[in-house]
């Protein structure tokens, strides 16, 4: 039973996309719709951008969702997958490909997403630490007793949890993991606590977009980050996707969850091989390829 999964931030890469684009006309429609949906070229930001420039979250998301789509659309894996999940910004592109919402839709979402965070971003300085070689348990624990905000943000796989908060939180953080016997304990290149409370002014901004957006019963499962579960129908979709910007992304959970209901091999659609990487730490028996 095959399982598509999607990958989030941190993906992107100059010239993504592009041998894509040059092969397939599905390919080249979805670019020439998400330049007048986004109203700038961004195909051209991905193709001959500059690394700075992918990492503008406003050009970030809104690439990593394309390629992911188009790589999917490409190899049809919209037609063979039995089950798909996504990491984070993920989501959107599992939810497009499983049917529950167009890819005009997902891309109007992703791109208010993507403003609203990175608003979020600027309004409080704020980061994320990963976090290896403690239990989940440890973390949570460790989070909890600081004062200051820190939370688990992304169960990324067994023994390596990422924490998000503010920065003197997060910091705290650090110092216990390292004290309690963490093998690396350090902050990562970004200037937003993801998944964390300080993102709710974004999920509000996110809510109205999702509040008005056409979305239907999925034509396969979808394994939302929130509750790590199989969703197909829209009500308990939309639910779901209303608490994700401040839920943590229970991606450890999902890959076990899919496992346990009979996924067979997974494919990895989109820029990079973070998600394979991910599951070979899950469970190294399950067969993992990658489309992008």
């Amino acid at each position: 039973m095959k399982a598509v999964v999607f990958p989030g931030q941190g993906a992107q890469f100059v010239g993504m996309g592009k041998e894509l684009y040059d092969q397939s006309k599905k390919a080249q429609t979805l670019f020439s719709q998400a330049n007048e949906i986004l109203g700038f070229d961004i195909q051209e930001l991905m193709f001959a951008g500059t690394p700075e420039d992918l990492m503008q979250t406003s050009v970030t998301q809104p690439s990593i969702f394309i390629h992911s789509v188009a790589a999917a659309l490409e190899n049809g894996l919209d037609l063979e997958a039995k089950m798909v999940a996504g990491h984070s910004l993920g989501e959107f592109s599992a939810l497009t490909v499983s049917g529950a919402i167009s890819f005009e839709e997902g891309l109007k979402l992703v791109s208010i997403r993507a403003n609203a965070m990175q608003k979020a971003c600027d309004a409080q300085e704020s980061t994320m630490a990963a976090i290896v070689g403690l239990d989940d348990e440890v973390v949570e624990a460790i989070c909890a007793e600081i004062e200051d905000i820190v939370v688990p943000a992304n169960y990324n796989t067994s023994g390596q949890l990422v924490i998000s908060g503010t920065v003197s939180g997060v910091e705290k953080g650090i110092e216990l993991a390292l004290e309690r016997g963490a093998r690396i304990a350090k902050k990562l290149a970004v200037n937003g606590a993801f998944h964390s409370p300080l993102m709710e002014s974004a999920r509000l901004e996110l809510a109205e977009g999702i509040e008005k957006a056409d979305i239907h019963d999925a034509k396969m499962p979808i394994y939302q980050n929130v509750t790590a579960r199989p969703h197909i129908e829209k009500e308990d979709i939309k639910a779901n996707l209303l608490q994700q910007l401040t839920s943590p992304v229970r991606w450890t959970q999902t890959m076990q969850q899919m496992m346990a209901d009979g996924a067979t091999e997974f494919v990895e659609a989109g820029p990079g091989n973070v998600l394979r990487g991910l599951l070979k730490r899950v469970d190294r028996k399950f067969p993992a390829s990658a489309v992008s």
